[in-house]
């Protein structure tokens, strides 16, 4: 068991440091991946050279950790790249608020620069500094209307004059002075030949090796003494891990929907969901969809970072409490192992307990566990998925959702603590471990959108603060007060 979590750690680091760090570093991705594996690998060596199931030190396993962090840090800031030109990351908005000497390359000539004084209203914007930098033109004065507004206004006049050659990025800066800034749009580039935002047969061919995994997976949870022989002499069997891998597709595909339709609806070009299949374990480390261009707002922001969890929790609620109609209760063993379908701990999220109370009523006490069904199995999955995405952590659903809601820095600050509070919530709950190791070498924080002042309305908020609710009812266990109200003290005759 610990080789096949050894490995799932190392694919999930693989994808995190390929996709999330390796382009703000000049360090190879494989040495990066590699310190992050030494506790691992550190692990694998103490269950290799000692047999007796012996744990590792602490001071051991934490001394790992620490040089594993402390070298990780140092490789990635010592050969950090320069941020791209189509992003103005909050490196780059320090940058603007403390500029450098002035440099002699310019994007616009003085002709253009007086067109560009012009799209700037002085009841709108007063403006009073253009910064040339070589990729980049800095506009600062002071803002004399809504945001919202005052964007929409700017963007519309540099669009008149300039056409689609730049991309206009509204920033807080210092001091909360918002300011804008020019780049040159990617889009616009004749010259730069681009790969299709989506590919049909990739996306379609992923899809039926998940399905494929995940029958597997499901086939193992619904007959575990099951033979190779036998399977082989009666395929039929398959049929049996069916109604796991559609139920668990389902979640993860409508998740994934609710993302790529949101970014529709907002004109960002979407991938189609693409799904990442595994030949063990639960048979896929989930999906995932590709944006390529930029966000426009922070309403925009919100609403594709919260249609996923929402609309994979409007399915997966109904999945999980058919499974769980088709479970049965077990005596919970003196030394339950941890997420163990054969006798399950409801008590591990407050969630999972209100919908096992709901579905066994007073059936259900704390002598109890549950031999989840597969499809149970599935719903669970579907809470952990919602969970993990609703970490208010970098580029992750609740990563936009804080960004959203309290601005890029504060986004990024609510991430730096939300990393060490799960790290501290792993005491309680064993399980957040694993997720908390891999949100502490995640990057803390988001991309900028277009419009980065323009604040979100009070119901967004609301919505916002029930997601991170929803979070915490599910990571939670059940605290000892709500114990009495929850379980029976004797199972009904």
């Amino acid at each position: 068991m610990i080789w096949i979590s050894l490995l799932l750690l190392g694919l999930i680091l693989y994808f995190i440091v390929q996709y999330g760090v390796a382009r703000v570093t000049r360090t190879p991705w494989w040495i990066l991946w590699l310190v992050l594996m030494m506790p691992a690998f550190l692990m694998g060596f103490w269950a290799a050279t000692h047999t007796d199931e012996e744990p590792i030190p602490a001071e051991l396993l934490v001394g790992g950790f620490l040089i594993s962090s402390i070298l990780y840090i140092v490789l990635v800031q010592k050969n950090r790249r320069t941020p791209p030109a189509q992003t103005v990351s909050t490196e780059l908005a320090d940058k603007l608020a403390n500029p450098p000497a002035p440099s002699p390359t310019r994007l616009l000539n003085s002709d253009e620069e007086g067109q560009l004084q012009h799209c700037f209203p002085w009841s709108v914007y007063y403006l009073q500094e253009i910064d040339h930098r070589p990729q980049a033109v800095i506009c600062r004065g002071q803002l004399r209307s809504q945001p919202e507004a005052a964007y929409q206004k700017i963007q519309d006049n540099i669009h008149q004059h300039f056409g689609d050659r730049f991309l206009v990025i509204f920033q807080q800066g210092a001091q909360n002075k918002p300011f804008f800034v020019l780049v040159p749009n990617p889009q616009a580039q004749p010259s730069a030949k681009r790969a299709p935002i989506s590919r049909p047969g990739l996306a379609l061919g992923l899809l039926f090796a998940t399905l494929v995994t995940t029958t597997l997976a499901g086939l193992s949870l619904a007959q575990p003494n099951l033979t190779e022989s036998l399977l082989r002499d009666n395929p039929d069997l398959l049929l049996a891990g069916l109604p796991y891998a559609i139920a668990l597709l389902a979640i993860l595909g409508t998740h994934e929907m609710g993302h790529y339709f949101t970014a529709r609806w907002y004109k960002i070009k979407a991938s189609l969901p693409y799904f990442i299949p595994v030949p063990f374990a639960f048979g896929t480390f989930g999906a995932f969809i590709r944006m390529r261009a930029p966000v426009p707002d922070r309403k925009a922001l919100f609403d594709v970072g919260i249609a996923g969890p929402l609309a994979g929790l409007a399915i997966t609620l109904p999945i999980l409490v058919w499974g769980l109609m088709q479970s049965t209760l077990v005596d919970l063993p003196e030394q339950p192992q941890m997420l163990s379908p054969e006798a399950f701990n409801p008590r591990l999220s407050i969630l999972f307990t209100l919908i096992s109370r709901a579905v066994f009523g007073g059936e259900l006490s704390l002598s109890h566990a549950i031999a989840l069904h597969p499809i149970a199995i599935a719903g669970w999955l579907g809470l952990i998925v919602t969970a993990l995405n609703l970490m208010p952590v970098g580029q992750l659903d609740g990563g936009h959702i804080v960004h959203a809601m309290y601005g890029q820095r504060m986004g990024a600050i609510i991430g730096q603590v939300s990393r060490i509070l799960v790290l501290l919530l792993s005491l309680v709950q064993p399980i957040l471990l694993f997720w908390a190791i891999i949100l502490l070498f995640m990057p803390a924080i988001d991309e900028p959108t277009l419009n980065d002042v323009s604040e979100l309305d009070n119901g967004r908020d609301i919505l916002g603060l029930v997601a991170l609710a929803i979070l915490l009812v599910i990571i939670l266990p059940v605290p000892n007060a709500m114990t009495p109200l929850l379980f029976s003290a004797n199972p009904l005759p």
